[in-house]
């Protein structure tokens, strides 16, 4: 974790970056929100944010991929609570690594690649009302890239038992699987937890790939700008000899 200055101690980015504090402070406002809006006449006015089938094949209702990350049960806490401890957890030091735009790009990558899993496997072996809530298929990107970029660091499993960050995206991710195959609804997307670990192991790949390319790529500038200074040193230097048979 960064430290700040001597002088003034730790700050709050330090503790929360900026980027994980605005979608916790998101996501706990919609939550209390949602809350109390599905005990008044207001709550239907929420339904439509949900991620739905027929809405998003239907009717184009592509803001649904985006809006249905900030909203969770509104008849419990367990939900919205697992959901903003792994955000904190594990996003914050993606955060600090990453910086701000690519951890959110990051977050909104995995989210909206699960919710597409979801979608199309609702549309295909489920229902096309089935609606789906909740960032979790987006914290599950997050868990990936944390197991992947940090396999030796040991977390919490269920936040009791010590476990090395590789192993436990491996648990997960076998748990969301085999989840997965048994149904697609049942209150529980399973496949859009699945769904956001593939999207972000995809992006995650890709950018090493990019990275490895853009490396290759200085490389050979490089070794070319050898070469060409070489032949330019070369060139003078035999200039300079016939310059002086010359004047011999």
């Amino acid at each position: 974790m960064r430290t700040a200055s001597r002088t003034s101690g730790y700050s709050v980015s330090d503790f929360v970056p900026v980027g994980v504090k605005w979608l916790l402070i998101s996501n706990i406002a919609l939550f209390v929100i949602y809350f109390f809006a599905v005990r008044t006449e207001a709550g239907p006015f929420f339904y439509p944010l949900g991620l739905i089938p027929r809405d998003v094949l239907g009717s184009f209702a592509i803001w649904q991929l985006v809006s249905y990350m900030f909203l969770h049960d509104p008849n419990g806490f367990s939900h919205i609570l697992f959901n903003m401890l792994a955000l904190w957890m594990f996003g914050a030091d993606l955060e600090r690594d990453w910086g701000r735009k690519a951890f959110l790009k990051y977050y909104f990558l995995c989210g909206i690649g699960a919710g597409i899993c979801a979608v199309f496997a609702n549309a295909l072996f489920g229902s096309m009302a089935t609606r789906t809530i909740g960032a979790s298929g987006a914290i599950y990107g997050l868990l990936l890239a944390f197991g992947v970029l940090y396999p030796e660091r040991v977390v919490l499993f269920s936040f009791l038992f010590p476990i090395k960050a590789k192993y436990f995206v491996m648990i997960i991710g076998a748990i969301a699987f085999m989840s997965s195959l048994g149904a697609t609804g049942g209150g529980v997307s399973h496949v859009a937890h699945l769904g956001g670990m593939v999207f972000g192991y995809a992006y995650l790949k890709g950018l090493r790939r990019r990275k490895i390319s853009f490396g290759n790529t200085l490389n050979r500038a490089y070794q070319r700008w050898r070469l060409y200074r070489a032949k330019r040193k070369f060139e003078v230097y035999l200039s300079k000899q016939n310059n002086d048979r010359t004047i011999q």
